[in-house]
């Protein structure tokens, strides 16, 4: 099961020291806007997403349809045929998503409570 781009994304309190905090470590932001609260920040192939005030806590988050570059891949296994699969591992995946495609997501939550979400761009 290809899951596609795979980040860290970081619960913080404030965007602005947590961004300096990364860019020490030799992070680039590559997305995002600070003024909305969210980067997403690269080191060679290492992505974490920082958001303020968007998630209760840190997740893993994967991005299907994108590489580590957040480009868009040829192909791709569709997000709801991603739930579809954990569904019938018997996983918890949530309500089915209801549209045929595009844009989407759910999450699943690890045996030790760590939010995993599956987000889908395209």
């Amino acid at each position: 099961m290809a899951l596609g781009n795979f980040s860290v994304s970081l619960s913080v309190s404030d965007i602005n020291a947590s961004r300096a905090f990364y860019e020490k470590l030799g992070f680039t932001q590559v997305f995002g806007n600070p003024a909305q609260h969210w980067v997403i920040m690269q080191n060679g192939t290492t992505n974490i997403g920082l958001f303020q005030g968007m998630f209760p806590r840190n997740a893993l988050t994967f991005n299907p349809g994108w590489d580590h570059q957040g480009n868009n891949t040829a192909s791709f296994e569709d997000v709801r045929a991603i739930q579809g699969r954990l569904r019938e591992a018997g996983l918890d995946v949530g309500a089915a998503i209801d549209s045929a495609g595009g844009p989407a997501s759910f999450s699943v939550t690890d045996p030790d409570g760590n939010p995993i979400l599956f987000d889908q761009h395209r």
